[in-house]
């Protein structure tokens, strides 16, 4: 069955890094729907500029109701969220039985930590849907760092900032390459579990990854505990180098 419902990676930021599939589909699809805050157009839409021009005729804007203003784990978060994502697939499911296309545009890849997942969740059973990959942050990261981030037999783990403190230095004491997400208002947390496993001398702050502003430095050297949406901190592995 052709696809109406289309999850589409864009990549870390770099428009030159979509793939051939994400740019036929956005060229191509009835509508293009994009996640951003109130008042503002997303960063995957802006991403997708160097594609498609604006066109309201196309464009739904799915504006989220809170974002870092409430923390994650408290019901003032979950709750309006949850109506959030109920009330974007209703307004995605009546374009798709009318017959028209839905391109969703995500940043990085769209079953990495993304939102159209939520979505995916509650209409791909009713709708042909493709999700098509994308470029992860962390992936841009590490490339622009220059560092190779899994040596040999390295094990990576991916690990969100919302994590415990405890439970993040545990699982960084048990690895031997990471990749932090989510950091924000969590990077003090995450410095603080870094030293507790012994790594933060290995670890590396990127933000704006593939981005215009695009920062790198060693997390040691960071003098303030900003950290914006789109940051990262790696920890390269040093495992067998032949």
């Amino acid at each position: 069955m052709t696809p109406l419902l289309f999850g589409v990676g864009l990549g870390p930021g770099e428009p030159d890094y979509m793939t051939v599939r994400a740019r036929d589909i956005i060229l191509k699809a009835d509508r293009l729907v994009h996640f951003c805050k109130r008042g503002s157009r997303g960063h995957a839409r802006e991403t997708a500029d160097r594609v498609v021009a604006p066109d309201a005729a196309r464009e739904i804007a799915l504006a989220f109701p809170v974002t870092i203003e409430v923390p994650v784990a408290e019901p003032g978060y979950a709750v309006p969220i949850a109506a959030f994502y109920d009330e974007s697939a209703a307004c995605l499911a009546a374009e798709m039985e009318a017959g028209r296309s839905c391109a969703v545009l995500c940043d990085g890849d769209p079953f990495f930590y993304g939102s159209f997942m939520h979505l995916w969740r509650r209409l791909a059973h009713r709708f042909p849907t493709e999700v098509v990959p994308g470029v992860t942050s962390m992936t841009g990261a590490w490339v622009r760092a220059q560092t190779p981030i899994t040596w040999g037999d390295d094990v990576l783990t991916v690990l969100p900032g919302t994590l415990p403190e405890a439970e993040l230095a545990r699982r960084l004491g048990d690895t031997d390459a990471a990749v932090i997400m989510k950091l924000g208002r969590n990077l003090p947390k995450v410095r603080r579990a870094l030293a507790v496993a012994g790594l933060l001398h290995r670890a590396i702050y990127v933000e704006h990854a593939t981005m215009p502003g695009q920062t790198i430095t060693r997390l040691a050297d960071k003098q303030d505990d900003r950290a914006p949406y789109f940051s990262i901190v790696l920890v390269p592995g040093e495992g067998r180098r032949l």
